[in-house]
């Protein structure tokens, strides 16, 4: 699930930190930084965020449910929920609030 912010007057790793996420790991594309958000004790289910800081002050979220680990040696594939339901949804609404208090006066 693709969500996108513009002109925000604090960070997004603060925003993302107050709201449960921790920071994972540089994404595989340039500029993208990987967040996750444990749902219970155990590292699996998880919410998973791809973020993006653009040049333009935009910044992309791309938001996943991460049910398990990778199944096989060498993989980094693994179960997940991508659609806008269930825990899914309610995760992007939670987001959706937190980045509003945080968008510029214009």
């Amino acid at each position: 699930m693709r969500l996108t912010f513009n002109f925000l007057n604090d960070s997004a790793l603060n925003i993302l930190r107050r709201a449960g996420y921790s920071f994972l790991k540089q994404g595989r594309e340039a500029g993208e930084k990987s967040f996750v958000k444990r749902i219970g004790h155990a590292d699996f289910p998880r919410f998973h965020i791809f973020l993006k800081e653009k040049l333009d002050g935009r910044i992309e979220i791309n938001l996943h449910l991460d049910q398990k680990a990778a199944s096989y040696s060498g993989s980094i594939s693994h179960s997940g929920e991508y659609e806008n339901e269930g825990w899914l949804a309610k995760e992007a609404e939670f987001l959706r609030r937190e980045f509003a208090k945080h968008v510029k006066d214009n």
